[in-house]
């Protein structure tokens, strides 16, 4: 009878443990801007002391132009990261077993409000909107329904500047994948553009992921994207943020199916990850500010992967916390150095609660 007991434990401890190993995600970590050149000693402690234990393996690294870059040294922020910085965050990272991937933000994102970014700072003719003129004082909405400026995808010379910038910051931070952001892209296929007026939005879009993504796999890396513009805000009444109204949601049915979706929902849980896993794309969930947020996709993502088949269940990779200030802003709130508005914008207790993905 003893024995009988002990078999009937062993074997219910495996099922239990097997079953339990079985739901466990790849993917559990946070995107964060880069440090400051001078403060990346506290952010290789942060990665060390918070990151390390919860378990977290993946970084996103939103560096942009705050990079040494060579190849072309004039689209360089005034205060770069040094190369022996980069080198720290990379060894310190390493040494942790997380993956670095480093995002510069391609097609959109070109502008913040009244000031370009470095690459139409300096190629002003890869401007996809050069009759919209960055307004004194901006304010949204506008006449113009200006919210960032995009590049051109169809002009002829910007992908010899974009695929540049990628193989060297992914070269400098050894990166297994590059994200290119290409989020919130309200211009595209501009009527005026004497490059890319009458084409469709959506083939536009799918066009420069796949170019990016080509690139990227010459030298087996991957490409991750922000998954907004793939998702119909009209049918799903998400709307125009953290959806598109634009129509580059048919794009979701022409990119390559290797590319990996950042799947980013701040104000509720909308379950849309399984619209991309469904679809055979690799897929992360992304809270931001809200802990609540971030339970309920913990909850939600649980869920779905333990009632899908095995094949959907396979693409819902996991969760990463975006953090939208300064890195050392935020490690200052994370150790309740500074105040912040804890009703609004708890981005250390979401941070806390993404990581739990993984508890039982």
């Amino acid at each position: 009878m003893k024995q009988l007991l002990i078999i009937f434990f062993l074997v219910t401890w495996i099922t239990t443990y097997t079953q339990n190993k079985e739901l466990l995600f790849e993917v559990t970590g946070i995107c964060i801007k880069a440090p400051e050149t001078g403060q990346v000693d506290s952010f290789i402690d942060f990665i060390k002391d918070v990151l390390v234990p919860a378990q977290a393996n993946t970084l996103i690294l939103r560096v942009d132009y705050d990079f040494p870059f060579q190849s072309y040294p004039q689209l360089v922020n005034e205060h770069p990261l040094t190369m022996d910085e980069v080198n720290q965050i990379k060894t310190a990272c390493k040494e942790s077993g997380m993956d670095i991937i480093p995002q510069i933000n391609l097609l959109g994102h070109q502008s913040w409000h009244s000031n370009l970014e470095g690459l139409l700072k300096v190629f002003p003719e890869f401007d996809e909107t050069p009759h919209v003129q960055l307004p004194k004082e901006y304010k949204w909405p506008n006449d113009d329904e200006l919210y960032c400026k995009s590049y051109c995808p169809n002009h002829p010379e910007v992908h010899q500047v974009v695929y540049a910038l990628i193989d060297e910051i992914v070269e400098a931070f050894d990166a297994p994948a590059f994200h290119a952001g290409m989020d919130e892209v309200f211009y595209i296929a501009d009527s005026k553009c004497t490059r890319c007026a009458g084409e469709d939005p959506a083939r536009v879009f799918a066009d420069e992921v796949t170019r990016i993504r080509d690139h990227l796999n010459r030298s087996n890396k991957k490409l991750w994207i922000w998954g907004d513009r793939l998702i119909d805000g009209r049918t799903t009444g998400i709307g125009l943020w953290e959806a598109s109204l634009n129509n580059t949601h048919r794009a979701i049915d022409m990119i390559p199916r290797d590319v990996v979706i950042c799947d980013w929902h701040y104000e509720k849980a909308h379950p849309t990850a399984v619209l991309f896993a469904m679809k055979g794309l690799d897929v992360v969930t992304c809270p931001w500010r809200k802990p609540s947020v971030a339970e309920d996709q913990v909850a939600m993502l649980k869920l779905l992967k333990k009632n899908s088949s095995e094949e959907v269940a396979s693409h819902l990779k996991g969760m990463i916390h975006t953090v939208w200030t300064g890195a050392q802003n935020f490690i200052n709130q994370y150790y309740g150095l500074v105040e912040f508005d804890k009703e609004s914008s708890d981005m250390p207790a979401t941070l806390k609660a993404t990581l739990k993905l993984n508890e039982n």
